[in-house]
């Protein structure tokens, strides 16, 4: 019996194609398991000061705005800025452990993102508001400064207006432990413990 190899070979390429699809997934979906962020993509804020801030007042929730002189004139060892949005599924994911940090004592800005102030309102109403400063960038200008990506980025911020770390995808307790804790150690910085006990942020 002749084999036809133009039959065969369709089908191997399609195999051969699906296999390597799965294989990637199956990597992702580890690498997500363990925190890691598979889109992540290099940051060139790291190390330099914080770009200026031109942001809009969120009237409504009645949070001071966000400005350039609250990152350099911080008391605290860091502070974190948070760009998130009310269309942003990952954003409600984090939220959670954002609260959990800013309860914690750790000062937490937010930057809400290419939205509108009542879809914006809408979101801080439903989850509540752990911002301490807040302000709005309806036209991207400076997430673009900033460079954002993709909501939601968050930024860790020392004393002295630089960047200690830039973190791109949700801070969400996995994230928190395996990537972010680590990358702030190095650095010489610590997060409070959440599960209790810390209540502050130092630096070595």
């Amino acid at each position: 019996m002749k084999v036809n190899w133009l039959m065969i070979l369709p089908l191997a390429l399609t195999t051969g194609f699906f296999g390597v699809a799965g294989w990637q997934l199956l990597n992702n979906q580890d690498a997500l398991n363990t925190g890691v962020d598979t889109a992540s993509l290099p940051s060139t804020r790291e190390g330099n000061l914080a770009p200026g801030l031109n942001l809009a007042e969120l009237v409504a929730s009645g949070t001071p705005l966000l400005t350039r002189a609250a990152l350099e004139n911080s008391e605290e060892d860091l502070v974190i800025l948070n760009f998130f949005a009310s269309w942003c599924p990952p954003c409600r994911a984090e939220h959670p452990t954002l609260t959990a940090l800013a309860e914690a004592g750790v000062p937490l800005y937010g930057v809400n993102y290419r939205d509108r102030d009542g879809q914006a309102m809408a979101f801080l109403d439903e989850l509540g508001n752990p911002y301490d400063l807040i302000g709005t960038d309806p036209q991207a200008r400076t997430g673009r400064d900033w460079g954002g990506v993709a909501m939601p980025e968050t930024f860790f911020i020392n004393s002295e207006g630089v960047v200690v770390l830039h973190f791109r995808g949700p801070v969400i307790r996995r994230s928190l432990e395996n990537q972010i804790r680590p990358a702030l150690a190095e650095a010489g910085y610590t997060l409070p413990d959440l599960r209790g006990g810390e209540t502050g942020v130092e630096t070595n």
